[in-house]
């Protein structure tokens, strides 16, 4: 039989990649950082009336907070949001294709980091997965970027490198820390713990980011409610992801949900070659056949 965790982690990677589609409409009618916004400006409402329907039309109680909880939500959101930050810089250098590359590489992070933390041990064979599905992401993010293997390879110490390693760390980072605060509050049913997790993160992370675009980007509030339309769909889209996210963290250990979470690019990739009629390349069916199997090896044998 199936495990939860499975049929909601591929829900997550689902629709993170219809927010993704959505919000590249949003391109030229809002700032980089006014689009990043709209998946917590938009996506707060609707986790919040998700979790009162838990609440007060399912009769559940709300789980108790505590400190742990509260600083693996500060952390995991801030860590979120640095990631946005540094993928939108590394695209302002010149061989952003090559950190866009290393920035992909966030579950081998998750791994390391969740183990160091949390104290999450993985088998043998579910390490190999996860690094064969990580090389099958590199493949794939050299066929979309048409970089060389030399060229990845003679940019290892260059600024947008490292900024793509710090883009990995930091997305890697936040799903830690959310695993760790599902963990840290301990509460039944889980997808209840999941929903107020999903509320206090969100909380955090609008606040801090909404109060960013009011100080550096004065009127960028004002489009993004005029933008409403495509806005609060990929805000919805957003809520959506997020709240399967957190509900594969409370069941499943972040690195195995964060593999079985590049199920993404699978979809990313049928939707380059339906949707936008994109030609693929022999680089970018290696990734996807790779990343696959990775996927299915940890699934079965890890």
């Amino acid at each position: 039989m199936i495990e939860l965790w499975i049929p909601v982690t591929i829900a997550a990677g689902f629709f993170q990649n219809l927010r993704s589609v959505v919000q590249k409409q949003l391109k030229g009618r809002l700032s980089n950082q006014g689009a990043a916004y709209s998946r917590f400006f938009y996506a707060l409402p609707v986790a919040l009336a998700y979790l009162l329907v838990l609440h007060l039309a399912w009769d559940m109680p709300l789980p108790q907070s505590n400190s742990v909880f509260l600083l693996f939500c500060l952390v995991g959101g801030v860590f979120q949001i640095l990631f946005t930050v540094f993928l939108l810089w590394m695209f302002s250098f010149q061989s952003f294709a090559v950190g866009t590359t290393f920035s992909k590489l966030e579950v081998v992070w998750v791994a390391i980091l969740a183990a160091m933390v949390l104290g999450e041990s993985l088998r043998p064979i579910a390490v190999f997965a996860i690094g064969l599905s990580a090389v099958g992401v590199v493949a794939l993010s050299l066929g979309q970027n048409n970089l060389a293997l030399k060229a990845l390879f003679d940019g290892v110490f260059s600024k947008a490198t490292l900024t793509g390693i710090a883009c990995a760390g930091c997305l890697g980072a936040s799903s830690m820390c959310y695993r760790g605060a599902a963990l840290a509050l301990d509460h039944q049913p889980f997808y209840i713990a999941a929903a107020f997790s999903l509320v206090v993160a969100l909380s955090i992370q609008t606040l801090i980011m909404g109060g960013y675009l009011i100080i550096r980007e004065p009127g960028e509030m004002t489009r993004l409610i005029k933008n409403w339309k495509f806005a609060a769909l990929a805000g919805l889209a957003g809520a959506v992801a997020t709240a399967c996210w957190f509900t594969a963290f409370a069941l499943q250990k972040a690195s195995y949900v964060r593999a079985v979470g590049q199920t993404e690019l699978i979809f990313t990739f049928i939707a380059t070659t339906l949707y936008f009629r994109e030609k693929v390349n022999l680089p970018e069916c290696l990734g996807i056949f790779l990343v696959l199997s990775g996927i299915i090896l940890l699934l079965l044998y890890g």
